[in-house]
C-alpha cells in the first residue's frame, strides 16, 4: 500500500454519483468512509459494498477524513465548506460539482455567469489550510460506472489543483476507482472540466476517451467540438 492509500477517504453525498464512485473504489479495494444527510441511506450503501465501505455520520466523515469527496449539488458546497470551515484545514477538498439545474425542455442550464466555474468559486470560499481540487465530475453516472475498469486501456478522468503536493493523492484515488488520471492545470482551468466545458461528457467531448486522444483534446481544444 502506497501513502497515498493510506489516507482516509470520505464521501460526503450519496446520490448517482456519490454511489457510483463508492462502488468503483470499494471493487478497487480502497476503503471509503460513506455519509449522507440521510444515514440510514450510508448504512444500506455500507452494507451493500461490504468491508471496503463504512457508513459515518457527516461531520464524524469530516474528522476522520484526510480526503474528502464532495459529492453533492453546487449550491450545497458552499454550505459545506462553512460549517466545516474549522474542522477542514489540512485536508484535501475534491470538487465534483457542476453548476447547473434542470431546464423545463429536460435538459440543464448552468446557473452561474457563462466565464465563471464551480471550481474557480469554490476556491474563493475554501477556509485557511484546506486544499482543493477538481475531480469526478467530468462524466456522467453512467460513464462513470460502466467505463470504470476498462481493458486493455482505461478511460481517462481529467482533474484540476493549484496545489501540487496533492496531486498524487488525487491521482491514486483517480486510479483506485478505475481510471486513467490526467492533470488539466489549475483551478482556472475547472470551467473545462464542467459541463457544457470542452473536457466534460455533456459538453464538447461527448464521450469517454482514452490517454492519448485525451492528452490531444487537452493541449488542442478545437479537436473537442
Amino acid at each position: 500500500m502506497s501513502q497515498t492509500q493510506e489516507l482516509n477517504v470520505a464521501i460526503i453525498g450519496l446520490r448517482v454519483i456519490g454511489r457510483t464512485l463508492a462502488i468503483n473504489l470499494t471493487k478497487g479495494f480502497r476503503t471509503v468512509m460513506l455519509a449522507s444527510r440521510d444515514y440510514t441511506a450510508a448504512q444500506n450503501l455500507a452494507n451493500e459494498l461490504g468491508k471496503f465501505a463504512q457508513p459515518k455520520e457527516i461531520s464524524a466523515a469530516v474528522k476522520e477524513a484526510d480526503i474528502i469527496v464532495l459529492a453533492i449539488w453546487f449550491d450545497a458546497v458552499g454550505e459545506f465548506l462553512q460549517q466545516y470551515a474549522t474542522q477542514l484545514k489540512g485536508k484535501i477538498i475534491i470538487d465534483s460539482s457542476n453548476p447547473i439545474a434542470p431546464d423545463p425542455k429536460g435538459g440543464f442550464i448552468k446557473i452561474i455567469g457563462e466565464t465563471e466555474s464551480a471550481g474557480q468559486i469554490n476556491a474563493s470560499l475554501l477556509p485557511k489550510g484546506a486544499k482543493l481540487a477538481k475531480a469526478f465530475g467530468t462524466l456522467g453516472a453512467a460513464s462513470l460506472a460502466q467505463a470504470s475498469g476498462q481493458t486493455p486501456e482505461q478511460a481517462v478522468l481529467f482533474y484540476a489543483t493549484d496545489d501540487h503536493s496533492i496531486q498524487p493523492a488525487i491521482e491514486e484515488l483517480i486510479i483506485d476507482a478505475g481510471f486513467e488520471p490526467l492533470y488539466v492545470g489549475g483551478l482556472d482551468q475547472s470551467i473545462r472540466l464542467e459541463v457544457f466545458g470542452d473536457l466534460h461528457e455533456f459538453g464538447a467531448l461527448g464521450k469517454t476517451v482514452h490517454l492519448e486522444e485525451a492528452k490531444e483534446k487537452l493541449l488542442n481544444p478545437d479537436l473537442a467540438k
